[in-house]
């Protein structure tokens, strides 16, 4: 069985964890490839609703192996915080598999990503302020400490050294801030190296492996399709490659093994940070979207700012990543609106254009061109099969799939893990 891609269209919070936790229970791997503890998964299992940050949602599935690939960025406090969390709720933590080749995030990333962000002022990012920015650029410029690295005490402090040589000659001459002492960074990191050896392995050989075995792989991103560092909308991104082509440099897997990528769409849009974004809503109808849906950050605690669906996304999102299915969340959200406006194109400077502008400056003019589509009243919470629907949700979900050009295979008709809605199989 070829490895399966599950990543969100939009930008993040769509939903990955509950979808990733829908086929957790029919595969045998579920990877995260890229991102931090920047990103976040609400899983709601029973009655209890778990909130993962950089764990895989995998690890909730009993039979299932969760793997923080090599293209993660790891905060081991954070790690280590989250494990011990979900230990306390009776989850077996075990399986966790770490590459040993992730990159680590210290002290001093966290320190210089808030530091910086205030610098910005007006001009500033949104970040989280958890380092994921800066560790990344460590990773680039090769001055990056690796988990691998906690097991050498003379390579890690001469990496911590080298590291800290320009960045404490920032904070104090740029940032007058107090400079880092490496060997409190180093003593902080090795705390953790017998913590976490039991994780760690050469991830890419085992997934490889797996695939040999025709055993079935699930790459899970962080965040979504528009805050990739390359195709999103820069600068207002995260650091690394949410697409699908992250998956490979990610996780060490090659293309080839791919066979499925399921794009997570909202029924309507949100996002937190600051960015262009021509569907926002300012007023009562983006209050009621925020309220129904419970639309908070769950790594950041920040309101997403909400909008109407965008479809001109959507087609990118399926352009970019290959899309061969979606998994339309948030349907039941919608319910009581007469009628609901979904965006089919923008207007800027006059002119009409039906797919997503290259030219940032066009993309920060664009204003939603709307289509109107007849709402419902109906609660679609109790909805088995697409036929459960209204005529007018259906009609809205086979909309959405023809401006965005994937089909719909499953919808989210709630948080609960029985609340889907399963129309094309995934395996």
């Amino acid at each position: 069985m070829p490895a399966l891609v599950l990543l969100g269209a939009q930008w993040g919070d769509e939903g990955k964890g509950k979808a990733t936790d829908l086929l957790g229970g029919s595969v045998d791997y579920v990877v995260r490839y890229q991102g931090g503890n920047n990103a976040g998964h609400t899983v709601v299992v029973g009655d209890q609703k778990y909130a993962l940050h950089l764990l895989p949602s995998g690890i909730l599935s009993p039979d299932c192996v969760p793997v923080i690939g090599n293209g993660v960025v790891v905060d081991p406090a954070v790690l280590l915080s989250e494990l011990r969390g979900l230990e306390e709720r009776g989850v077996d933590t075990s399986k966790l598999l770490l590459s040993g080749n992730a990159h680590l995030i210290t002290p001093y990333h966290t320190t210089m990503d808030k530091v910086s962000e205030r610098f910005l002022g007006k001009r500033k990012i949104g970040t989280t302020g958890r380092g994921i920015g800066p560790t990344y650029a460590d990773k680039i410029n090769r001055v990056g400490i690796r988990v691998q690295d906690l097991f050498d005490e003379s390579i890690l402090a001469q990496k911590v050294e080298a590291a800290l040589d320009q960045k404490n000659q920032i904070l104090a001459k740029l940032y007058n801030r107090r400079a880092i002492a490496a060997e409190q960074v180093v003593e902080e990191l090795l705390g953790y190296a017998d913590k976490l050896r039991g994780y760690v392995c050469d991830t890419t050989l085992v997934l490889n492996d797996a695939l040999d075995e025709d055993k079935v792989v699930l790459f899970e991103g962080g965040q979504g399709t528009l805050l990739d560092v390359d195709h999103g909308t820069y600068p207002f991104v995260t650091s690394s490659n949410p697409t699908a082509g992250g998956a490979c440099t990610g996780s060490g897997v090659g293309p080839t093994r791919i066979g499925r990528v399921i794009g997570i769409l909202k029924a309507y849009t949100t996002r937190v940070g600051a960015g262009p974004f021509p569907t926002e809503l300012f007023d009562e109808d983006g209050e009621k979207l925020r309220a129904i849906g419970g639309e908070r950050g769950v790594t950041t605690g920040r309101d997403r700012r909400c909008g109407w669906f965008d479809a001109v996304i959507a087609r990118y999102a399926t352009r970019v990543n290959g899309l061969t299915d979606f998994f339309l969340t948030k349907l039941d959200v919608l319910t009581g609106w007469e009628r609901i406006p979904v965006c089919v194109a923008y207007e800027i400077d006059g002119r009409r254009v039906d797919e997503l502008p290259y030219s940032q400056t066009d993309f920060h003019h664009a204003k939603p061109v709307y289509e109107m589509l007849p709402g419902w009243s109906e609660d679609l919470s109790g909805a088995k099969t697409f036929e459960d629907l209204p005529k007018n949700a259906r009609d809205y979900v086979k909309a959405l799939e023809e401006m965005s050009g994937a089909p719909v295979s499953a919808i989210g008709v709630g948080p609960g893990r029985d609340e889907t809605i399963q129309i094309n199989p995934f395996l």
